[in-house]
């Protein structure tokens, strides 16, 4: 995390009015949204994949990279988005638990198939690196490629 930074009480306030007039000017104008004939209604699904084994050991960058191209790969083949990430969460026992973590997200049409791959492909990382979970974050998108 980064330090804080000390703002003088005459700069807060300059910052503050500022804000204050640009939500303002927001305000003004309508709320009724622009239709986009080009974007598309989608579903953002963001899957992370805790990388540490636990009974020892660690996902290997191989592992990985097997599991990416022969389940994730095969499921959504028009494309989607890794980023490796760091991990935290709390245990039974209240202590902190910091781990690597791989994220992809792929972004698709709702359909009862989509939801199945993406299950199937939670399944198939806790069966083949034997984790306890694998967590999904579901969101709607509005999705337009500027060409």
């Amino acid at each position: 995390m980064g330090q804080a930074v000390s703002i003088d009480p005459a700069r807060r306030i300059l910052v503050a009015a500022a804000f204050v007039l640009a939500l303002s000017a927001c305000a003004a104008r309508s709320t009724t949204p622009v239709a986009d004939p080009i974007a598309v209604t989608m579903v953002a699904d963001r899957l992370f994949f805790g990388r540490a084994i636990p009974d020892g050991g660690i996902v290997s960058d191989a592992g990985w990279t097997a599991f990416l191209e022969d389940v994730v790969t095969q499921a959504f083949p028009d494309g989607l988005t890794v980023w490796r990430a760091e991990g935290q969460w709390l245990d039974e026992e209240g202590l902190i638990v910091r781990e690597p973590v791989m994220v992809v997200e792929v972004i698709h049409p709702p359909s009862p198939e989509a939801d199945a791959a993406i299950a199937e492909i939670a399944n198939e990382y806790r069966r083949r690196f034997r984790q306890d979970a694998v967590l999904r974050v579901t969101a709607g998108a509005r999705v337009r490629f500027f060409e």
